[in-house]
């Protein structure tokens, strides 16, 4: 029911609001069916792990040599094309709209791709992002989503405790995951036993979303894994 009536919702707005697509400008959606066929998708082989192509299909060694609390993380496109303009559009255009037609193809992505995970739960800005963007990108993915594949979203359980840099300064996994080292903390246990599906926009190297899940095990949940849009491949 749900899904249908975002469908219904899409349509009205449509009509008030004509739309064109971000990768051909053909007008009727933000993005069309005969770009919705081109976008560029992750496939198997993958990394069980971090989720990069990997012609042999374990473990890689990049995965091997590092700790990880995340249990997997998963992205169904990579970020080029029109799922990068999209992104652009979506972060720091104000293009809120994208947001439902990008969380249908995450939740596309995970009717074939199914992951462990009872409640969705957003990876937060930093304070001063927000207060700029006015609002979480990665939370109205999770909510879009949410509404897709019928999934509680808990987008305050954490929280930044401290504004470190964007991660797009820091130029090696190294510095990536010290910038986001103890950036994290939850504001209770309440997801204590609970399996945990992160949901963000783009992975470049998984340090954010690692540093999420260890805050979210250390408050007693069971499982983390990572889903995102795009990956940086």
């Amino acid at each position: 029911m749900l899904p249908r009536l975002a469908s219904i919702r899409r349509a009205a707005l449509d009509l008030l609001f004509p739309c064109w697509c971000l990768g051909c400008a053909k007008e009727g959606s933000l993005i069309c069916p005969s770009c919705r066929q081109k976008l560029l998708e992750i496939s198997s082989p993958i990394c069980p792990r971090c989720g990069m192509p990997q012609a042999d299909g374990i473990i890689c060694s990049a995965c091997s040599n590092r700790h990880h609390d995340i249990d997997g993380i998963r992205s169904p496109f990579r970020f080029e094309g029109v799922i990068r303009q999209a992104v652009l559009q979506l972060k720091y255009k104000n293009l809120r709209a994208i947001a439902e037609p990008l969380a249908e193809l995450l939740g596309n992505y995970l009717d074939t791709h199914p992951i462990p995970g009872e409640v969705l739960v957003p990876v937060p800005l930093r304070h001063r992002r927000l207060r700029e963007r006015g609002y979480n990108q990665s939370g109205l993915l999770a909510r879009e989503l949410g509404s897709f594949v019928r999934l509680p979203v808990i987008a305050d359980c954490i929280i930044r405790r401290k504004n470190n840099p964007p991660q797009t300064r820091a130029t090696s996994v190294g510095e990536r995951r010290s910038n986001v080292a103890d950036a994290f903390t939850c504001r209770n246990h309440s997801l204590q036993n609970k399996e945990i599906i992160l949901i963000d926009d783009v992975a470049t190297s998984g340090a954010t979303l690692n540093a999420c899940a260890a805050t979210l095990k250390a408050a007693g949940v069971v499982s983390v894994w990572g889903l995102t849009l795009a990956r940086e491949v």
